[in-house]
């Protein structure tokens, strides 16, 4: 008799263990990269977050009226604006040999500042222009001189309590930090709490790298960005799989937003049946 209630209870147990991993939701919220100025197109879609660029909303050649006139937009927007992404124009170098060290953190020290003060707390360093080296040169110096940079950015973002996420890009946008495995070896080695790595799914794809990668750096990822691959269009307008990542994020225990990137257009449409696309392929991943 005890055999058979312990056996029962037994199956209770686990049919309840499944019920209740059945009925995980996942926890990340989505956003969507777009102008400010559409941004009840990004609201009516689903989404509660937006990013935008430092450079249309925080670059110091903004002059003060606008960019308070910024925050205003911000604050009246429908969609919290989370983060802003092309942190330097493609003008100012930040790898190689044309590195000027005091303009570049005289700049960050401006833009942080302006992003505090929009309440802004993650800026995107990708910048694919900006760190693109010429032809020929050391990988291995620039990568050294430029983890060095990194880690004087960190210092800043950190006194203006601003989280500066590294994102590894691909060929087509640059040539340097090219897939999240090496961009990460940068992120370890600054080491500082306000500087983090980007998953962006795009890039790793568009570079064949493997989802085993994100569970590799799951300790310093803290935001991801993503498309579908051939185009970077809106996830769901050409169907791809994106589960393979989608599972890796979770194994990773990945709580951070996920941030739709699209670089193809897209109509008001497309944007609400990417977000209900991108929904269920999560809801699906984590009632596995």
């Amino acid at each position: 008799m005890k055999l058979k209630t312990g056996i029962v209870l037994l199956l209770l147990s686990a049919a309840a263990l499944f019920s209740f991993r059945t009925q995980q939701k996942p926890p990340n919220a989505l956003g969507l990269i777009l102008s400010i100025d559409k941004d009840s197109i990004a609201h009516a879609a689903g989404f509660k977050m937006i990013g935008e660029s430092v450079g249309k909303m925080l670059s110091p050649s903004l002059n003060e009226e606008k960019f308070r006139s910024n925050i205003e937009r911000i604050n009246k927007a429908q969609c919290k604006v989370y983060m802003c992404n092309i942190l330097f124009p493609s003008s100012m170098k930040i790898a190689g040999p044309a590195v000027n060290t005091p303009r570049v953190l005289a700049y960050v020290d401006s833009v942080f500042l302006r992003a505090e003060q929009a309440n802004i707390k993650h800026i995107i360093l990708g910048s694919g222009g900006s760190r693109r080296l010429p032809d020929g040169y050391d990988t291995k110096k620039a990568q050294a001189d430029f983890t060095l940079l990194c880690g004087k950015l960190a210092l800043v973002a950190q006194k203006h309590h601003i989280m500066l996420v590294l994102e590894s890009l691909e060929t087509a946008e640059t040539n340097f930090l090219l897939t999240l495995k090496e961009t990460a070896e940068v992120v370890r080695a600054v080491n500082n709490p306000n500087f983090k790595l980007n998953a962006d799914i795009y890039h790793m794809g568009r570079m064949k790298e493997t989802p085993q990668v994100i569970v590799d750096n799951a300790d310093i990822i803290v935001h991801c960005e993503i498309a579908e691959l051939e185009i970077r269009t809106l996830p769901g307008m050409k169907g791809d799989d994106l589960k393979p990542y989608l599972r890796a994020l979770r194994t990773a225990n990945y709580k951070g937003p996920i941030f739709m990137e699209p670089g193809a257009p897209y109509t008001a449409a497309d944007a609400a049946m990417s977000f209900k696309f991108l929904t269920r392929q999560l809801e699906e991943v984590y009632a596995e």
